[in-house]
């Protein structure tokens, strides 16, 4: 099963959070940097972590350098 999510990122928080948005997406705090792709790899490995899915299941289909982003996680 695919399931496709919205994402706001907030790169460069002071602690790691996701956070439910009224319309059905999620805010997602990180503190990783958006530089060299750390932001995104540490959003990868958080949603792999909220779902119980493999890293390799979660992948950035839309918005890979902005903070709004669509994410494919393969359940």
């Amino acid at each position: 099963m695919k399931i496709k999510v919205k994402v706001k990122v907030i790169a460069g928080a002071k602690k790691k959070a996701i956070e439910q948005l009224p319309d059905g997406g999620l805010k997602v705090h990180l503190t990783a940097v958006r530089e060299k792709n750390k932001a995104n790899q540490q959003l990868i490995e958080l949603l792999a972590e909220h779902y119980g899915v493999a890293k390799s299941r979660v992948e950035i289909i839309k918005g890979k350098l902005a903070s709004q982003k669509v994410l494919e996680i393969i359940k």
